[in-house]
């Protein structure tokens, strides 16, 4: 599997701001890594329809349900509908702001996955749990709970944000995420035949100044980008940093 450098663009985004996408494509046409933007889903058809070459276009939640009575939530497959390929389950921001939990993204990455999207699974620790040493049995739970037993190398993608990271400007330091990702690939060997294929993200204030030091940290397959995904320069800085790691 190659390395994925993806980009969430949370709630941000309109019609004029699609032009990153095509600045994007023509600086990187031929990176040595996949592309991944994932936008609102008002944009998800229209960036798809100008993704080519090694850019996908995948969506940031979907609901467990294949459909129903479940007014503004979206599908898995409608998903896959309107051109996604990925989606993004159990960021740090659903799982406050929603109150999402493990067994909730669980059930999401199930649906995903039964639709042909390549899930990604995010799971993270709080200030005060890191401050607490609760990081690794935090991000252990979360793991064990959230990622399903049909989980494989090739449709799963895990994604460790550490909360208090996600656009402070802070990050972990190099031992910090070297230990995460290395007990993540630890965790995964325990349930997967297949885990050392897992790709493992770290997300967390990832900018063009400090992506290539993080992309030499073993076990780091790649990025989960934040705000320097909207802007094509940024996260294009960010694909070349990848590409040369």
């Amino acid at each position: 599997m190659r390395k994925l450098a993806a980009g969430n663009w949370k709630m941000n985004g309109v019609e004029a701001d699609l032009a990153e996408v095509d600045a994007l494509v023509s600086a990187h046409r031929t990176p040595r890594c996949e592309m991944l933007l994932c936008p609102p889903a008002t944009l998800i058809s229209r960036m798809a329809a100008r993704a080519t070459g090694d850019l996908f276009i995948g969506a940031q939640d979907c609901h467990a349900k294949a459909s129903g009575a479940h007014t503004g939530d979206i599908s898995a497959a409608m998903l896959v509908d309107a051109g996604a390929t990925h989606v993004i389950l159990g960021h740090s921001e659903r799982r406050a702001d929603h109150g999402e939990t493990d067994a909730e993204v669980r059930a999401k990455a199930e649906a995903a996955l039964a639709a042909g999207l390549v899930a990604i699974i995010c799971v993270g620790e709080t200030e005060a749990q890191r401050d607490a040493g609760q990081t690794l049995e935090v991000i252990g739970g979360q793991l064990a709970g959230s990622v399903p037993e049909a989980a494989t190398a090739r449709t799963t993608v895990i994604a460790y944000e550490p909360v208090w990271a996600i656009g402070t400007g802070r990050t972990p330091t190099l031992e910090e995420i070297a230990e995460v990702h290395a007990f993540l690939r630890a965790r995964l060997a325990e349930r997967f035949s297949d885990a050392e294929g897992f790709r493992l993200l770290y997300g967390g204030s990832v900018k063009p100044s400090n992506a290539g030091e993080i992309f030499a940290v073993a076990n780091v397959d790649g990025a989960l980008v934040g705000g320097a995904s909207l802007k094509a320069s940024d996260f294009g800085a960010v694909v070349a940093a990848l590409s040369a790691a």
